[in-house]
């Protein structure tokens, strides 16, 4: 019997977004409109030279927003992940349970710190994160739960566990459940980092394919060492039957066993870019778990998305918003 529509697998981080301009990134050496890992010395210089901005707290990690986006437009999730009992980790585990998120982050480490993500966000609405995994970088195959993992239509994994070497290998077991018991395995590339730099990983996770692969187009062409998005789209579908490439306000272009649309995006005034290919993934996996086809469930990803880079954070502001915005595209 299904218990959860998604099964999500990533890091726990607590993001703290705050407004910049491209003179912070210049004086902190911070890569513009990328993800960089950092440790815990790191991550402290920069928030001393924030001192004076207030930001913007939620919990966040990738695939955590895509399964908060999940459960907020109706479906049941699960996330597994890891977290230390501080601060930042009881603020993690409280707003999952408080959205009705399952997980396993109530038992958490008894030692280190919880992971937080530094996203700055430049007027020009791209967003620069620093990321610092704390406990989360040593996710295992202890925090996999099976009995979930088993009951649920679709695993989600967050391509960012890559770049951990016992995060990958939690991946990549969490992957192996699922296709032995007939449980649909998503991943996201997550960003370009990840794939010029993780890529053996990544392929590692990947196995011999999975069903249905999430990237922006910018990745497609990194993994496909390409500048033509035909050439990336094709190289993708030899890894899932279902490959979906976000396109910004171009919308996205999906590619099923149904075959192959451009499905157009919506024209809206972007404040902030972080988060949208979270919601992309989280509203097209609500969908089809619903039993929407893939053209239909990147039409509302499309949505989603354009309607969560008119704010600011990567999640919407309650998880009743959620259904708002489901009720303002059924009308």
């Amino acid at each position: 019997m299904t218990q959860y529509d998604v099964y999500g697998i990533g890091n726990a981080l607590v993001d703290m977004a705050y407004s910049i301009d491209d003179e912070f990134l210049i004086e902190n050496d911070i890569a513009k409109g990328h993800m960089t890992l950092v440790d815990e010395i790191q991550m402290e210089r920069v928030i001393s030279n924030l001192c004076e901005h207030v930001p913007d707290k939620a919990c966040g990690g990738s695939a955590a927003n895509t399964i908060f986006a999940v459960q907020g437009f109706g479906g049941q999730a699960y996330y597994s992940c890891r977290v230390a009992n501080d601060a930042i980790g009881n603020y993690f585990v409280s707003e999952m349970h408080d959205a009705g998120v399952a997980t396993n982050a109530q038992d958490p480490a008894t030692s280190g710190s919880s992971g937080r993500c530094l996203i700055l966000v430049s007027p020009d609405a791209q967003r620069s994160m620093n990321s610092y995994l704390g406990v989360s970088e040593h996710l295992t195959i202890d925090q996999v739960d099976q009995a979930a993992l088993t009951h649920s239509r679709h695993l989600f994994i967050e391509g960012y566990l890559a770049s951990s070497a016992s995060g990958s290998k939690a991946a990549t077991y969490a992957r192996d459940i699922a296709d032995q018991h007939n449980v649909s395995t998503s991943l996201t590339l997550s960003d370009v980092t990840m794939v010029n730099f993780f890529r053996e990983a990544l392929n590692n996770i990947l196995g011999n394919g999975i069903s249905r692969l999430f990237c922006n187009e910018e990745e497609a062409l990194a993994w496909a060492r390409t500048d033509r998005l035909d050439i990336a789209a094709r190289e993708l579908s030899d890894i899932a039957p279902e490959v979906v490439i976000t396109l910004g306000p171009k919308g996205s272009l999906c590619i099923s066993p149904d075959g192959r649309r451009v499905v157009a995006g919506y024209d809206v005034e972007v404040m902030d870019t972080n988060g949208a290919g979270d919601m992309y993934a989280g509203a097209f996996l609500a969908a089809i778990s619903r039993q929407a086809a893939a053209f239909e469930a990147a039409r509302f990803a499309n949505f989603a998305a354009s309607r969560i880079v008119t704010r600011f954070g990567a999640r919407l502001p309650s998880i009743n918003a959620y259904q708002d915005l489901k009720l303002a595209f059924s009308s």
